[in-house]
């Protein structure tokens, strides 16, 4: 057999960025590189300065996969003044083919490419139909999701913004927290909650009910949750919101192959899932709230997932 082609693959993030290069879909792990972000202008020199220190063969394709919006061949990342487009990501690496794909559309070209061990089942449910629609749902810096779509002509993992889209209010104290929310941007969107600042943010909200200007870093209350009533509190908000919001986006899509969590925070949360209420805010929906035990509910423990997603993508569109 011939040696499958090779990539040069990237997962760009808001903070840190991680470069590498597959054989065909399989990311070679000695070849992963993090840079951070702010020691560069734009993605375009820090894969030029990858290409400089890997060194090896031009690669075949290029694919990054990135946190923001994608369109016509370009993206623009939404918590960094980067941007990117085909023309330059090949000038950038010498490939000869070039893809960029939202991170969550990265994520969702991953199923099925993972290694098992790195699927950890939440909410279990039904065996799955192997084509059957999955749903990738992301908890970091930002919050997206996307639907993921096995049809006859390949995989289809349309771009999204989910986390733009307004935080659902079920009770008065989540008006009170999307009023809180709002003062920020004059809008209570699902990110301003289900991210890593989104954490901050319920903490904050849940100190100025008591009259307290307490707050911390994400990381921080993570860490006091033993320690701390509130930080307990805010992760318990957290978890619960996060099932609403699952919970609706799978009534959108019908993800009958199963609802994916993806992402540092998510990761983060883990622990925490199903003691805080996860999976009882997630299928509950009312008269549907059966019908939800169709949708089994799996966190990707595997950080590099996208990378993965970006070889599997380049891979399908050579075939």
């Amino acid at each position: 057999m011939s040696e499958a082609p090779l990539f040069l693959v990237a997962d760009v993030g808001g903070t840190n960025t991680r470069v590498a290069l597959a054989r065909g879909r399989v990311v070679e792990p000695g070849t992963i590189r993090r840079y951070r972000n702010r020691e560069f202008a734009n993605l375009a020199p820090l894969l030029r300065r990858y290409r400089e220190e890997q060194g090896g063969p031009t690669p075949l394709g290029a694919c990054v996969a990135v946190a923001g919006p994608v369109g016509d061949g370009r993206a623009e990342l939404t918590n960094l003044d980067w941007s990117i487009d085909t023309t330059r990501l090949l000038q950038a690496t010498d490939a000869q083919s070039g893809a960029i794909l939202n991170d969550l559309q990265a994520q969702g070209h991953a199923l099925g490419h993972l290694d098992d061990a790195s699927v950890d089942v939440i909410v279990p449910g039904p065996t799955v139909a192997p084509n059957a629609t999955r749903l990738v749902i992301g908890v970091g810096t930002g919050f997206n999701a996307a639907p993921v779509h096995v049809t006859a002509k390949g995989r289809i993992v349309p771009p999204s913004e989910a986390g733009h889209a307004n935080l659902p209010i079920r009770t008065e104290a989540e008006l009170r927290l999307c009023n809180f929310v709002s003062t920020a941007h004059g809008f209570p969107a699902v990110e301003d909650v289900l991210s890593g600042r989104g954490l901050q943010q319920v903490y904050r909200w849940l100190a100025s009910e008591a009259g307290s200007e307490d707050e911390f870093l994400a990381a921080e209350i993570m860490a006091r949750i033993d320690s701390d009533a509130r930080a307990e509190a805010a992760v318990r908000q957290f978890v619960r919101i996060l099932g609403t919001v699952s919970g609706n986006l799978s009534l959108i899509h019908l993800p009958l192959g199963g609802v994916f969590l993806v992402g540092g925070v998510a990761r983060a949360m883990a622990p925490h899932l199903n003691p805080m209420g996860f999976a009882h805010a997630f299928k509950d929906k009312g008269r549907f709230a059966g019908f939800m035990g169709n949708f089994p509910v799996s966190l990707i423990t595997d950080d590099f997932a996208a990378l993965t997603g970006c070889a599997a993508h380049l891979t399908e569109l050579s075939e």
